[in-house]
């Protein structure tokens, strides 16, 4: 009985604990906080920032001056986390978790990755404790955007550019990924065993980085065998168009153009199409 009373007294008290919680009054961030990530290579790049709004203000060589420091965002500095090496404009940056402050200037910005991380703001900011700096020309936008603004574009396996954008005004950075070898690595160990379940990664890494065609070529051949169809015929059609050799390549599409037909896949009817139209077929 007393084990019961005990049970039920625990349940009690959790239950008025949770209906407590609960109920406890909130009150929104004027800057809301977002995170966004991106897969890059073999990792991921993940950064948490918060999202100020213009409200009618003037932003740059307003509410930011220009020539100092900014946290990139509002409340926490902005950090950045790299969970593979990366080459940021040219410079290799470590695996890891940087706050990312900026410099904003009329005609040139300083980008900072600081070491330190969950900076409240650049209060404590220490210029001592920066892992890397580099300079960015602002691009002027048009179109306004209210709310502060962390974006990635042109996304591939090997680079990304990521957009700092706000108001009136955007700033670009490029980055590159520091792990193609590890990649080649990775794909010769994997094609030593059963290919069929890699040969459109290997094949599509091969020729989208520019890579060993012949080998390419042969796992595009190989894969033919192994699973007929246009969408091999279509990799085998791009990798010979790439080594020049224009015949071999229509040869290779227009059987991918058949295939696709039999098998009503309009999608893969254009696309081999369009090797053909540009080897002059």
């Amino acid at each position: 009985m007393k084990k019961l009373y005990f049970c039920i007294s625990v349940l009690l008290i959790a239950a008025v604990s949770f209906k407590s919680q609960a109920q406890t009054p909130r009150i929104p961030e004027a800057s809301s906080t977002q995170t966004i990530i991106q897969d890059f290579g073999l990792g991921k790049i993940t950064i948490t920032y918060s999202r100020p709004n213009v409200k009618g203000r003037v932003i740059f060589g307003g509410i930011n001056p220009w020539g100092q420091v900014w946290r990139t965002g509002a409340n926490s500095a902005t950090t950045i986390t790299f969970s593979e090496n990366v080459i940021m404009e040219g410079n290799k940056v470590p695996a890891g978790t940087y706050s990312l402050f900026t410099i904003p200037g009329q005609d040139e910005w300083t980008v900072i990755l600081n070491k330190v991380v969950k900076q409240w703001g650049a209060y404590s900011y220490k210029e001592s404790e920066d892992f890397l700096r580099f300079k960015e020309k602002p691009i002027h936008l048009d179109e306004k955007r209210e709310s502060f603004t962390i974006q990635f574009a042109n996304a591939t396996t090997q680079s990304n550019d990521l957009y700092l954008v706000w108001d009136h005004t955007a700033v670009g950075i490029h980055m590159q990924t520091d792990d193609d070898a590890q990649i080649t690595a990775n794909i010769d160990e994997l094609m030593k065993g059963d290919r069929k379940q890699y040969y459109f990664n290997a094949i599509q890494y091969y020729y989208e980085n520019n890579k060993d065609m012949n080998k390419a070529l042969s796992w595009a051949l190989e894969a033919e065998k192994a699973d007929p169809g246009a969408w091999y015929q279509l990799w085998e059609a791009r990798i010979r168009l790439r080594m020049g050799n224009k015949a071999a390549a229509i040869t290779a599409a227009k059987e991918g153009v058949r295939m696709a037909q039999a098998n009503k896949d309009d999608e893969y009817v254009r696309l081999n199409q369009a090797v053909i139209d540009q080897a002059g077929g």
